[in-house]
């Protein structure tokens, strides 16, 4: 349509699939109502996995998708309450790293979500969501020390959901292979929060267990049979 202006994002994934996924979360975050039968995909790089499975060059592409002009009036409610302190910590520590994002936030539950988007959303990120993790640590330490009984979780486009996925599929592509082994399998040296998913995701499973090991920032996880070490 000739009033309608164009929105392109570009991100990246483990796999295609999962770089498109991402780039439909950032846009049905910036378009409201987003048809997402409308959207454009060019694949810009498919990727490539590493050795054993483990470490990647992720994948990327680049979406767009036909927008209206937002009208004058919103109907999103002003940050208040609970969501303003975490909102405002989050906005002032995203201008002083140089990151150009719009900031938002949501309370549930006792939980602010406080979210980022724009056009600086990776450096907002950070690799392997190190920035990110930083970010939430400051506005949960910050929050406390004002007073704030609540919990702040920093996410940017649906980051923590994807990231989370991606983990939880490593973790099992590993225990499969350790378990068909019988080798213990080194990942690659997460933060804190990655740990602990992956951590998470295989505490149930029979054949395996996990460990840290290492010292900060290079701390990983160690997955091995369970049977090696009782």
């Amino acid at each position: 349509m000739s009033d309608a202006s164009v929105v392109t994002v570009e991100t990246t994934g483990e796999t295609v699939g999962e770089a498109k996924w991402a780039a439909l979360r950032e846009l049905e975050a910036r378009v409201p109502g987003l048809d997402r039968e409308q959207v454009e995909f060019q694949v810009v790089s498919e990727g490539e996995r590493g050795l054993l499975g483990v470490g990647f060059t992720p994948a990327r592409v680049v979406a767009s998708v036909a927008a209206a002009p937002p009208s004058i009036e919103t109907d999103e409610p002003e940050a208040d309450g609970a969501q303003r302190a975490p909102k405002e910590i989050v906005e002032r520590i995203a201008a002083a790293i140089g990151a150009d994002v719009s900031i938002s936030a949501r309370e549930r539950d006792g939980i602010v979500t406080v979210s980022g988007a724009g056009p600086d959303v990776a450096l907002f990120i950070g690799k392997h969501g190190q920035t990110i993790d930083a970010i939430q640590y400051l506005a949960n330490a910050i929050t406390r020390a004002q007073g704030g009984e609540y919990e702040v979780v920093v996410d940017a486009s649906g980051y923590r959901a994807r990231r989370t996925a991606t983990l939880e599929g490593i973790a099992h592509r590993t225990a499969q292979r350790v378990t068909a082994t019988g080798q213990r399998v080194e990942l690659e040296p997460m933060t804190p929060v990655e740990r602990k998913i992956v951590h998470e995701a295989l505490k149930d499973d029979p054949g395996v267990e996990t460990a840290s090991e290492g010292s900060e920032p290079n701390r990983f996880v160690v997955v091995l049979p369970r049977l090696a070490a009782d």
